[in-house]
């Protein structure tokens, strides 16, 4: 017969209880659950990279003067990339672009193209096969590289890209005002600036940043730069192209016909506030983090004052998900760098558009004045004051211009979900 022992039992429970306290103890003390959560409610599942913005209302304004009443627009539901987009994402790009010019412009070897059974018809090609020897460009194979010698510029011993071969074709809606809408298409060439900073400040010592920023694998997080809005556009319409291909196995998103584009500035806005209740009339942009003994930290990257770039932790550009992202769990929409949005810039701009998902859409011809070719950027970088870093603060750069302290990140539409100010509705 099993003895039971009542008293052993006890302690035995007691001892295992008193283990888990402590182990729960001292696993509070390393991980400390983080300040700012992301919007959960309502949530649709958002494609990789990116989050869900619900449906909201901001107050739309042309300037931050006072006078400046401006009017309440509302917002519907988007996904918006939680971070700008960065080098190694661009790269990728360029590869990509660089993979379809090598094969259907200079290879024109059979192996990369599907079989479509038409003889005069364009043959698609078979990227399963590419991606196994991608980037061609870079190819060690002697007959490769001679085919591909066109595309190829040496730098001293560096084998690069070739800036002018580089161009990635696409088609789009074109907007002129109030003119009908027309689809054209075009041809951007889309290799960055890469001697950008000094060219933004020639009186600066900047060479190392020139030849490293956007090809070394240590700046594989940053944010891109040197990259025009025409350029980040078609970077937009070929992720759209290949989000579309993964959203196919998402069984709520898989069916819809759904596209990237920039953000309008009215949806940068509103993802930079990260206003959870739309009565909010308050921007919730963190500038601060809690530091030791009370302290406050700067949680954004931007110039301080003359000369004191570094207080807040980097002179230049940070990773992309550097500091705290808001409550939509986005990062860095003040600071770091300046993002082009989708509007055309006009001083008087809230007088024209809708009060419901407001844009200003004008595609200007080439031989147009450049007052024509304003694109609103936002957000402020790294090189600008605090009064940039307001999220009402609107400036411009004209649409084929590169800067060193602009960048750029996507957006795309998405579908209501009830949320919790839909319990306060009356029917």
């Amino acid at each position: 017969m099993k003895r039971y022992y009542p008293s052993l039992t006890i302690g035995l429970v007691f001892l295992a209880v008193l283990m888990c306290m402590q182990a729960c103890k001292s696993s509070s003390s390393i991980y400390k659950a983080p300040k700012v959560a992301a919007f959960r409610a309502g949530k649709l599942p958002a494609p990789p990279g990116m989050v869900y913005v619900p449906s909201g209302t901001i107050l739309f304004k042309s300037s931050l003067d006072s006078a400046d009443t401006g009017k309440n627009v509302s917002l519907s539901a988007f996904f918006i990339d939680e971070a700008e987009v960065t080098n190694k994402q661009y790269r990728e790009f360029i590869n990509w672009v660089a993979d379809s010019i090598a094969v259907t412009d200079y290879l024109k070897d059979d192996q990369y193209f599907l079989e479509t059974g038409d003889p005069e018809g364009e043959r698609p090609i078979d990227w399963k096969k590419v991606k196994k020897v991608s980037p061609l460009w870079k190819s060690n194979d002697p007959t490769i590289r001679e085919q591909l010698a066109p595309m190829i510029l040496m730098k001293g011993s560096k084998r690069t890209l070739n800036p002018e071969v580089m161009q990635y074709q696409y088609e789009y809606q074109k907007t002129k005002g109030n003119a009908k809408r027309t689809y054209v298409k075009d041809a951007v060439l889309v290799m960055p600036v890469e001697d950008i900073w000094s060219s933004d400040f020639p009186n600066s010592q900047l060479a190392s940043l020139d030849v490293n920023y956007f090809t070394h694998e240590s700046f594989d997080y940053y944010p891109v730069v040197g990259v025009t809005w025409r350029q980040a556009r078609a970077f937009t319409d070929w992720r759209g192209k290949e989000v579309m291909a993964t959203l196919m196995k998402n069984s709520y998103l898989s069916g819809y016909q759904l596209t990237l584009s920039l953000p309008t500035e009215a949806q940068w806005q509103y993802a930079a506030e990260g206003k959870l209740d739309p009565r909010d009339t308050t921007t919730s942009t963190r500038m601060t983090i809690d530091g030791a003994e009370g302290k406050r930290k700067l949680a954004v990257n931007f110039k301080q004052g003359e000369g004191t770039y570094s207080r807040d932790g980097a002179t230049f550009t940070l990773p992309v998900k550097s500091y705290t992202p808001n409550a939509f769990g986005i990062y860095n929409m003040a600071g770091n760098v300046s993002e082009w949005t989708l509007d055309a810039f006009s001083p008087s701009a809230m007088v024209f558009v809708n009060d419901l998902n407001p844009v200003l859409l004008y595609d200007a011809d080439d031989q147009d004045a450049d007052a024509l070719k304003r694109k609103v950027v936002r957000g402020g970088s790294w090189k600008d004051n605090g009064e940039q870093l307001n999220s009402e603060t609107r400036n411009y750069s004209v649409d084929y211009e590169p800067h060193s302290y602009i960048g750029f990140r996507c957006v795309m539409s998405a579908f209501e979900m009830p949320t919790i100010q839909s319990k306060t509705r009356k029917y």
